[in-house]
């Protein structure tokens, strides 16, 4: 599953399916996409999470504030509202659980509110707070739509705001999750940490040092973590099951998007020069 960009610039994304084979390459400018519309502001789409059981696929705007939802028939709805900026990347993510994990950066100084929290919720203000909240959705059928996730409470952090904040908490841009049920988290600054479902964060490794944004992250079935560096790193790197780091590929040109499949191939998306590369 491919989201790109609107070729033309007149859509919030493209969606190509692609079954991978040993042949190749495949020139998907022959391909018809599925092409997404604009929906209540021209935003475009740039994270992309599967729902394991039923293939609903899980689309955020890109540094918007929206979730949408793809289902069987091609039916575009808005499923979830009221973040406070997602970014692109692995910034959704669906866990052990079927229960989707969403990393919203709620710095309050670039993204206020846009109401303010019904009575009841001050504890969970953010006056010191900088940096993403972690949410974790069970998809309840029963809940009308679009969710509001403003009021929703955060896996991480526990204690969201006043003296038990601080502004020295992780400035996170990535998620993935794990075979046991843990996340594993990336910082702009190459640190991974894993949070428990209890939501304990623990140091798990560390990349080689760069400015790492718009990065993305795919589990394979042994435990270890592929990592797609973004622009600034050109990388893509292998983190073990015991925290240990691999160069897989470097030189990349903007490497986004990455999926490993079975068999361990690795899939990933060069963005700048407009290809997927295949890594077995």
């Amino acid at each position: 599953m491919v989201l790109s960009a609107g070729a033309q610039g007149d859509s919030a994304g493209e969606l190509f399916r692609l079954t991978p084979d040993r042949g190749g390459p495949h020139d998907l400018s022959r391909e018809a996409p599925t092409r997404i519309p604009f929906r209540g502001g021209s935003r475009t789409l740039g994270s992309l999470a599967v729902e394991p059981a039923t293939g609903a696929l899980f689309m955020g705007e890109e540094n918007g504030t929206r979730i949408w939802r793809l289902a069987s028939g091609e039916r575009l709805e808005l499923y979830a509202s009221g973040l406070r900026r997602l970014a692109g990347g692995s910034t959704l993510a669906f866990d052990h659980e079927r229960r989707l994990v969403v990393l919203d950066y709620a710095d309050p100084l670039v993204s206020p509110p846009t109401e303010r929290l019904p009575p009841g919720l001050e504890h969970f203000r953010e006056d010191d707070y900088r940096g993403p909240l972690v949410l974790r959705l069970t998809l309840d059928p029963e809940l009308v739509l679009p969710r509001r996730l403003e009021n929703v409470p955060p896996l991480f952090p526990r204690a969201w705001g006043g003296r038990a904040g601080g502004r020295l908490l992780p400035h996170f841009i990535s998620v993935v999750s794990l075979p046991r049920g843990d996340l594993l988290l990336l910082t702009s600054t190459g640190e991974l940490q894993r949070l428990s479902g209890d939501g304990a964060l623990a140091p798990f490794a560390r990349l080689p040092r760069g400015q790492y944004h718009r990065t993305n992250m795919a589990a394979a079935t042994d435990g270890s973590v592929y990592v797609s560096g973004g622009f600034h790193v050109g990388q893509v790197f292998r983190v073990a099951g015991d925290g240990r780091v691999t160069v897989v590929a470097s030189n990349l040109a903007d490497p986004a998007g990455i999926a490993v499949d079975g068999q361990g191939a690795v899939y990933i998306a060069e963005s700048s020069l407009h290809r997927i590369l295949r890594v077995r």
